[in-house]
């Protein structure tokens, strides 16, 4: 099992969002960095646990938990012309892009902050803490998953 971290932007799609879906299970598309593409599709695996992490919010920082229940496949909003991700250099036999669907697992009751994250000694490896890294997929090694999981209000 790998641990991920996902951003979003509550304004768009939120924890609560995948909290109220019927199943709670909904793809995450609209990846358009090559490095995050390339963690869903080589590396994101079913049964990957994720970090929800809102940002370009008051309240940034990681509000729930979420599972990884199927593993990249085309992202279906590159094709679509009326889709704010419509990349028109892509093509149906060779897609550029992918998605994974996640499914909710828990929301926590409190968000654990950017900065609470940034003042914890044992975090150093995720790319939050690192200076230019914004990706909006990227990995959590165990040990500092294990370390941020204790912190979320749960």
């Amino acid at each position: 099992m790998q641990y991920w971290l996902f951003k979003t932007e509550p304004d768009a799609f939120s924890i609560d969002d995948l909290a109220n879906i019927p199943d709670q299970t909904e793809h995450w598309d609209g990846i358009r960095n090559y490095q995050a593409r390339n963690f869903l599709r080589d590396d994101v695996k079913i049964g990957d646990l994720v970090f929800i992490y809102h940002s370009s919010c008051k309240n940034v920082g990681i509000v729930g938990l979420a599972q990884v229940i199927k593993e990249g496949y085309p992202d279906h909003t590159q094709f679509e012309p009326e889709s704010q991700h419509y990349d028109p250099k892509s093509l149906i036999d060779n897609p550029r892009w992918v998605m994974v669907d996640i499914q909710f697992r828990q929301k926590f009751k409190e968000t654990l902050d950017l900065k609470t994250i940034k003042q914890m000694t044992s975090i150093e490896q995720i790319g939050l803490v690192k200076k230019g890294h914004r990706l909006s997929i990227m990995p959590v090694q165990k040990h500092e998953f294990d370390l941020l999981l204790k912190r979320c209000v749960i």
